[in-house]
């Protein structure tokens, strides 16, 4: 089986029903996309699948061959929703927050303008333990600014 992900082209011998969460962890050692809850329920496994954001906790292997697979690790240091988040400190433990960033770049991606109630419509699922939810609307409205500066040029 061939998974692309993060650009590059990986060859594994996994079974098919295994979830992509597990091998991205153990096979490919992508260790930033995080186990949670196992039901889809938290978004601590979210990673982008040909630009939409999915739970990887439930995706079986076989459904994401062939496929564009972006994870927390394949996101450049300078991408606008990793410089917000880093501006404004957003983490505070700090395990929810690959799943967070990969959603909040799936919405962007999608609404380079959001509002409040379609950040909060998008990023709702995505639980985090710590109650960071002010900064991470706070940071994903900073992104929003910094993509349409970086699109204005």
């Amino acid at each position: 089986m061939e998974l692309l992900v993060n650009g590059k082209l990986y060859k594994i011998n996994v079974r098919k029903d295994k979830k992509l969460l597990w091998v991205l962890r153990d096979d490919l050692n992508l260790t930033g996309t995080k186990y949670g809850c196992g039901k889809a329920l938290c978004g601590f496994c979210t990673v982008l699948i040909d630009g939409v954001a999915v739970r990887s906790c439930q995706v079986p292997v076989y459904q994401v061959e062939r496929k564009e697979i972006l994870t927390i690790e394949g996101v450049p240091e300078n991408h606008p929703v990793k410089k917000a988040w880093i501006e404004l400190d957003v983490p505070q433990c700090g395990y929810c927050q690959p799943g967070q960033i990969m959603q909040a770049i799936f919405l962007l991606s999608n609404n380079p303008e959001p509002d409040l109630d379609e950040i909060t419509s998008v990023m709702y699922g995505n639980l985090c333990r710590c109650g960071t939810y002010p900064r991470i609307i706070k940071a994903i409205k900073l992104a929003s600014k910094y993509m349409r500066y970086n699109n204005a040029k």
